[in-house]
């Protein structure tokens, strides 16, 4: 078969490539093994592109998944600049097999997830934003928004504040200060949602770290949502509100921390009116 390099890639070819990689992420998620060089073996075979060129555009379907809030393969960098072609791939696939796909992600369990240390690093920057993001991406990524999706999926969000819980455990008590810990209060478990923060936890000079946890299974600047309780709530009592962002949660839980004012950090945009008679 001859090497079509230099023309675009069909429909087929699309479908085909991202058939492929969402193959082996099923796997991944599900814990089962997979030769990621087999795979692009079988693919040359079925169509007339080079082994990098495949390579390269799995590369771009990490791309575009990231924007999605999705986990990604290992070994395949997301390739930012991606033709509409794929995101039509993409979207194509997703409306025929997109449930079974995000079910299998929102259910996969964190591989560290009972380690009571968590690498909190810093803050992402502001960027600009992906100067080839399209129309038909941002439709994709409304289409299937990450942000509601994490909302929607309480067990993530339990999960997540669990990792947390026991994080601050163990940093209070690496402290030397067990007092504190035994203080330690999982608020949203023990009193609901409505306190404005999901953990109540103590620097170790004792002052109040009242921590709101967002959790994703997709990569650090993935979007989510913010209720006006806990934005308001981060106004009134900004020296001890933090918001703590878990990412990566499935592979390898990775966070970074909030101080307010939020809006120094985030970009903050009303999605819902609350409507009365």
């Amino acid at each position: 078969m001859t090497d079509a390099r230099g023309t675009n890639w069909t429909a087929t070819e699309v479908d085909l490539i991202v058939a492929d990689y969402f193959d082996m992420l099923a796997s991944q998620l599900g814990g089962r093994p997979y030769n990621k060089a087999q795979h692009n073996e079988a693919l040359q075979k079925l169509i007339p592109r080079s082994r990098k060129s495949i390579e390269f555009k799995h590369c771009n379907v990490s791309a575009v998944l990231e924007r999605l809030g999705m986990p990604t393969i290992p070994g395949y960098k997301p390739l930012p600049h991606f033709q509409n072609a794929l995101v039509d791939g993409v979207e194509r696939y997703l409306a025929l097999q997109g449930q079974p796909i995000f079910a299998s992600a929102d259910a996969a369990e964190a591989k560290v997830a009972e380690v009571p240390t968590l690498w909190v690093g810093p803050p992402p920057t502001r960027t600009p934003k992906e100067t080839n993001e399209t129309e038909k991406l941002r439709r994709l990524i409304r289409k299937f928004d990450p942000a509601a999706r994490d909302a929607r999926n309480r067990k993530l969000g339990e999960r997540g504040e669990g990792v947390v819980f026991m994080h601050e455990r163990h940093r209070l008590i690496s402290g030397g200060r067990d007092d504190l810990a035994r203080k330690l209060e999982w608020t949203s478990q023990a009193h609901g949602d409505g306190a404005g923060y999901d953990i109540r936890s103590f620097e170790l000079d004792g002052k109040d770290r009242l921590i709101e946890v967002k959790t994703t299974n997709g990569p650090a600047l993935t979007p989510f949502f913010l209720s006006e309780n806990e934005r308001q709530f981060s106004t009134e009592r900004p020296d001890a509100f933090r918001l703590l962002r878990l990412y990566n949660f499935i592979e390898k839980p990775s966070a970074f921390e909030l101080r307010p004012p939020l809006e120094d950090h985030l970009t903050l945009s009303p999605t819902t009116y609350r409507a009365s008679f």
